[in-house]
């Protein structure tokens, strides 16, 4: 699925497998290769709300990222794990024997934040029409006058 860099090909949008070298509070920074690493940004390891990246990643953890952008002058690269499949080790207990599956990432909104923001939705509404009859009523005094 997802492949190593080669030395100066990055090709934005396409997968590749990097290596956590640092957590940092606004997100990882994940080596391509000897001489290229890239950030994802803590609003890409997740389609959630994530407070703490340690909590998500380790360092030394291999991940599926992909190319977001890709400055030639400058190597500074964008990556993203959000949509990316990402290898898991799971261990077999009947076999004793460690095998390897793809994690697809949940969908972006649950039903339960979905009904949430029906329901905020439904409040922001309701007084932003009251606002708006209030200033109208406003209005039509004011024209009286």
């Amino acid at each position: 699925m997802s492949e190593n860099i080669e030395q100066e090909n990055v090709v934005v949008g396409k997968i590749y497998t990097g290596t956590v070298l640092k957590i940092k509070p606004f997100g990882a920074i994940v080596s391509l290769q000897e001489n290229l690493s890239g950030l994802v940004h803590i609003s890409q390891i997740s389609n959630g709300f994530i407070q703490n990246v340690g909590d998500i990643l380790n360092v030394g953890d291999e991940v599926d990222v992909r190319v977001i952008s890709y400055e030639e002058d400058t190597r500074k690269v964008s990556l993203s794990m959000k949509d990316v499949p990402q290898r898991k080790v799971a261990y077999d207990e009947e076999d004793g024997e460690e095998y390897e599956y793809y994690y697809e990432p949940p969908p972006v909104i649950s039903a339960a934040a979905a009904a949430s923001f029906e329901e905020k939705f439904k409040s922001w509404q309701k007084l932003s029409n009251e606002r708006i009859a209030g200033i109208n009523r406003r209005n039509k005094r004011n024209k009286r006058r």
